[in-house]
C-alpha cells in the first residue's frame, strides 16, 4: 500500500518504551501535573464518601468511606497530592502509577485475546477516548474475541439544565464501542451506570428461558470501560478494567474493594491523538498488534 505521493503508507507507530511514555504523559498533562482542580477533586471525594449515587458510578461501596480515607486511597492508587491542606489549585496524577496500571490492563487484555473471550467496551468520554477504545477493540476482534453490542438503540431520559430532560440512546462506534448519543445526533459525556445495566439486562434475558445456566454463553468475560459503564460492570461481577480521572474516586474505591480489576489514572479530557501512545503500549503489553 502506498501513500498519495507513491511512498509506502505509514503503519501504526511502535509502542513507546516506558521512559518515553512517561515523558509523553507528563508533557501532554495526561499524568503528572494535571489541569483537574483540587477543589473539584475534594468535592467529589466528599460526595462519594457521603453515598451520593452520581459519584459512586453504579458501585455499591462500603459505608465506611470518609473524605479523609478517600483522599488517602487516591494518594495510593492515583497519586494525588497527599496534603489535606491543599484545597485550591491543580492536582497531580503519578505517571508511574499510570504506566503500572496500563501494564496490568494490557496483561488482562492479552489474557482475553488468548482465551478468545467475550468483551464489552464502553466509554462515557466519547469526545476524547473513543480512538483508544477502538484501537483495543479492533485488536481483540482480530484475535478472535467476540465484541458484544447489546441494547443498541436503548433510550432513557437524563436531566439537563433547570428541570429539563433530554433523551439519550446507546450507539456503537465500530467495531463495537458503546457510548451515548442524543437527539441532536451528537455523542454525549455520561457518568451514568444505567446504560451498562440495560446492556447486561438484555444479555441476561436473551438466554433461553428453560436454560439451566445462570448466565448465557455470551455473557461478558471482560469489560473495558470508564465512569458508570465500568462501575455497573464491576458491580455485576464482570472482570473490569478501565480508566478514571483523579476527580472520579469511585472506580478506585471499587478496585480497593475488589470489584474493579484495574483502574488506570489519567486525565480523560485531553485531545484524542495524545492517547495513541497509550493504546500502543497496552496492545504491546497484551501481545497484540494495532491495525491500520
Amino acid at each position: 500500500m502506498t501513500g498519495s505521493a507513491g511512498r509506502p503508507a505509514a503503519g501504526p507507530k511502535p509502542a513507546p518504551a516506558r521512559d518515553e511514555l512517561r515523558a509523553h504523559l507528563v508533557r501532554t498533562m495526561i499524568a503528572g501535573e494535571v489541569a483537574t482542580p483540587r477543589q473539584n477533586n475534594l468535592l467529589h471525594y466528599r460526595r462519594m464518601a457521603a453515598g451520593h449515587p452520581y459519584y459512586r458510578l453504579g458501585l455499591e461501596l462500603k459505608p465506611s468511606w470518609t473524605e479523609r480515607s478517600v483522599l488517602e486511597m487516591m494518594v495510593e492508587r492515583c497519586g494525588v497530592d497527599p496534603d489535606p491542606r491543599h484545597i485550591y489549585g491543580d492536582d497531580t496524577i503519578d505517571p508511574d502509577i499510570t504506566i503500572d496500571t496500563l501494564e496490568a490492563m494490557g496483561d488482562r487484555i492479552g489474557l482475553a485475546a488468548r482465551r478468545k473471550e467475550n468483551v464489552v467496551l464502553a466509554t462515557g468520554h466519547p469526545a476524547t477516548l473513543t480512538p483508544l477504545y477502538q484501537g483495543i477493540a479492533r485488536a481483540l476482534k482480530e484475535a478472535g474475541c467476540r465484541l458484544l453490542s447489546p441494547a443498541e438503540g436503548w433510550t432513557y431520559e437524563v436531566e439537563v439544565g433547570y428541570g429539563g430532560s433530554e433523551l439519550r440512546r446507546i450507539v456503537y462506534a465500530e467495531p463495537g464501542v458503546a457510548m451515548l448519543e442524543g437527539d441532536d445526533g451528537r455523542t454525549h459525556h455520561t457518568h451514568d451506570p444505567d446504560p451498562m445495566e440495560a446492556m447486561l439486562r438484555e444479555l441476561a434475558t436473551s438466554a433461553s428461558e428453560d436454560s439451566a445456566e445462570a448466565k448465557p454463553d455470551f455473557w461478558p468475560d471482560l469489560a473495558i470501560a470508564d465512569h458508570g459503564w465500568a462501575g455497573a460492570a464491576g458491580q455485576a461481577g464482570i472482570d473490569t478494567v478501565g480508566f478514571a480521572d483523579c476527580n472520579d474516586p469511585a472506580l478506585f474505591a471499587g478496585a480497593a474493594e475488589g470489584k474493579i480489576d484495574v483502574v488506570v489514572p489519567l486525565d480523560d479530557g485531553i485531545a484524542p491523538h495524545h492517547y495513541a501512545p497509550l493504546t500502543a503500549y497496552i496492545l504491546d503489553r497484551a501481545g497484540l498488534h494495532p491495525s491500520g
